[in-house]
């Protein structure tokens, strides 16, 4: 009995010791792992930089909206509890079905099928197959999902509904907040949403952003588009936002500017802590970096000016679209000669399926190609002075006869006669122009002999007018800019054609840009929208400048002073006394330019169907030009339209009244700030 109470009182002092080390030696430590707790970051929506005119007008803005959103923690169960709270979730939310059937791909719903059906998920694969690496063993059972699963969920909207409500809960990583909804989301969902909040885990409705424009839809193709929170970050570029930190559901730019310039525009997000216990549970949570939005953008383009000019170019389009069956588009584009800054760049459609009806067309002035014409014809008089043609050449304007090519000649039903290089840029010759190109060409005319052209002769030819910027890239700072095309002659009469604007094709822009050459004395200056870059601010002042984009002068042509000059003179003599007389209401200096081509529109029945391009190139005013622009419009039934010119000096009567509008502005401001 002794030896019992003993050994019992042995065990109480062991007891007591252990309980003494625990307590007072390893107390602190033990109490730090209870107490102990983990943190996580997520990052929140922030709205991207904001985009000015080029007097300080905001053009794109951000707009508060609200979104609900879905965050996975370390207590959420993979596919169990997704699938629960999408379950309740679905019955406070709905999505359009036209939205879901383009967002929804079949291996979503394979995904769910697979997450809500673990049992008969198992019987898909053999039991040798079951010991397979994880992840080929569901690759296998994807590909085995029933079909007729898959059309019973497409048959269903509520189905899809949940579909699309998991994958968007499955789309990024722990303590990622995913947007499940923010478009077209109604008052009553967000409420409704926000009273059962303890019933949906993971679920919180936060205060997202959304692009606005101050000026509706006036360049807003331009501008570019975002992708959705339901789309996130393009697959295409998934490498180039994952080296840069961006989330799955990430919103970036898609087109144009916000694609161009994602890096400048994509902001700082804000930052938020979540503390959890050592069971996974979310303790607190605390915002941590409120966020910066990105950088804003300054563009080169006057709102008001492009408002006007997309309006002459509709009223234009419509009057004329009667009389010509298949002309249905129309481009003006306006710069800066001297900086490159496009002030206006207009594209219109007419809609194929009704024509009352005027479509945004403003990226056809750098990504779609016509035949220029004669507006060219400077670049060919031009490149003659460069290969020694001297000042003052003459040829004698009567029909050439080459063998195995139609007769050439201008548009004259009779001769021109004897032309020197003013007049003939004054009155438009044709066969001037093929005595140029087959000077370059080192080529005598001889009636009826062969023209003996090479495809050297062709180059040369085409390396003159690349200095203009015409069969080349401008380098303008937008995407998918198309260089014009250069057709494949099969006659050597078709250098002479090159050199009259009727083969080769050219981008709006490039004329615009071959015509600026002309305006400033000889130097290609790349296109800009985007003039400076600026550091985010409050308000809608324009922060500090963060990158100044100076004009870029990409080349000088390899002409005199005198050469420049001596054009100049010949498209003063146009707007003066040549084929642009009477027809501007300004000091106006340019070309027009009628070229003889072929269908190759929309309407694919018509294709090949002889057709008139009406083009002009100018600047004004002829002496210190201020804005060069280019007009082109396509595929008219006949050439005696003078719609070239009526927009030509539409737009510049535009451009002059506000220039006086925007100098009494000035003038007013500085009588009240002396007041």
């Amino acid at each position: 009995m002794n030896v019992f109470f003993f050994l019992v009182f042995l065990l109480f002092v062991a007891l007591v010791v252990r309980l003494g080390i625990v307590q007072i030696v390893q107390g602190e430590e033990f109490s730090k792992e209870v107490l102990r707790t983990e943190s996580d970051y997520a990052s929140l929506p922030a709205p991207r930089g904001k985009m000015y005119d080029r007097y300080n007008r905001v053009v794109v803005d951000n707009k508060s909206v609200p979104a609900i959103t879905y965050t996975v923690d370390k207590t959420t169960k993979a596919a169990a509890d997704k699938i629960n709270t999408a379950k309740k979730l679905a019955e406070y939310i709905s999505y359009d079905a036209e939205f879901l059937k383009e967002e929804l791909k079949d291996r979503d719903i394979k995904d769910y099928w697979l997450a809500l059906n673990s049992e008969e998920t198992k019987k898909l694969l053999s039991e040798k197959e079951l010991e397979l690496e994880p992840t080929k063993a569901y690759r296998l059972q994807v590909e085995r999902v029933p079909i007729e699963e898959i059309k019973a969920i497409k048959a269903s909207t509520k189905q899809q509904e949940l579909v699309f409500i998991y994958t968007r809960f499955s789309s990024g990583y722990q303590y990622e907040p995913q947007i499940v909804k923010s478009t077209n989301l109604t008052d009553t969902e967000v409420a409704t949403v926000a009273e059962h909040l303890e019933e949906l885990p993971g679920i919180d409705v936060i205060t997202d952003w959304d692009r606005s424009y101050s000026y509706g839809d006036y360049l807003k193709t331009i501008f570019g588009g975002l992708t959705s929170p339901e789309q996130g970050i393009l697959e295409s570029r998934e490498d180039f936002y994952t080296v840069r930190g961006y989330a799955r559901n990430e919103r970036v730019g898609k087109s144009y500017l916000e694609y161009k310039y994602e890096d400048y525009l994509n902001p700082s997000k804000a930052k938020v802590e979540y503390i959890s216990d050592n069971s996974g549970k979310i303790v607190s949570e605390k915002i941590i970096d409120e966020g910066q939005r990105g950088y804003d953008l300054k563009l080169s383009f006057d709102m008001e000016l492009q408002m006007k000019v997309e309006e002459i170019v509709e009223e234009e389009l419509r009057k004329a679209s009667g009389g010509h069956f298949l002309m249905d588009r129309a481009f003006v584009v306006m710069m800066d000669p001297y900086q490159g800054d496009v002030l206006a760049m207009v594209g219109k459609q007419l809609d194929p399926h009704n024509r009352s009806k005027v479509l945004d067309y403003t990226y056809g002035a750098f990504t779609t190609q016509y035949e220029a014409g004669s507006t060219i014809k400077g670049a060919t008089v031009l490149a003659g002075y460069q290969d020694g043609m001297p000042h003052g050449q003459t040829y004698y304007d009567a029909p050439i006869y080459l063998k195995g090519t139609p007769e050439k000649k201008s548009y004259s039903a009779y001769p021109l006669g004897l032309m020197t290089d003013l007049s003939a840029l004054k009155l438009s010759s044709n066969v001037y122009m093929f005595y140029v190109a087959m000077k370059i060409a080192d080529i005598t005319y001889v009636k009826d002999g062969p023209l003996n052209a090479t495809s050297e002769d062709f180059q040369k030819l085409r390396n003159y007018f690349a200095q203009f910027g015409l069969g080349v890239p401008t380098g303008i700072d937008l995407p998918q800019e198309s260089s014009g095309l250069q057709n494949t002659p099969d006659e050597a009469g078709k250098l002479l054609d090159i050199s009259i604007g009727q083969f080769d094709t050219y981008t709006p822009l490039q004329l615009a840009q071959y015509v600026s050459v002309i305006a400033n004395g000889g130097s290609r200056i790349q296109p800009r929208i985007v003039t400076s870059i600026h550091a985010p601010v409050e308000g809608s002042e324009l922060g500090p400048i963060v990158v100044d984009k100076e004009a870029n002068v990409l080349n000088k042509v390899n002409n005199t002073a005198e050469d420049l000059e001596r054009v100049q003179q010949g498209f003063k003599l146009v707007v003066t006394s040549g084929t642009a007389k009477g027809k501007f209401s300004h000091d106006v200096a340019g070309k027009t330019g009628t070229s003889e081509t072929v269908y190759y529109g929309i309407k694919r029945e018509y294709w090949g169907k002889e057709t008139h391009n009406l083009n002009f190139v100018g600047y004004y005013p002829s002496e210190n030009p201020e804005v060069a622009f280019s007009v082109v419009v396509p595929w008219l039934s006949n050439d005696s339209d003078p719609i070239n010119k009526k927009i030509a000096n539409r737009i510049i009567e535009a451009y002059v009244d506000l220039q006086k509008k925007y100098v009494t502005t000035t003038e007013i401001e500085k009588q009240e700030e002396v007041k």
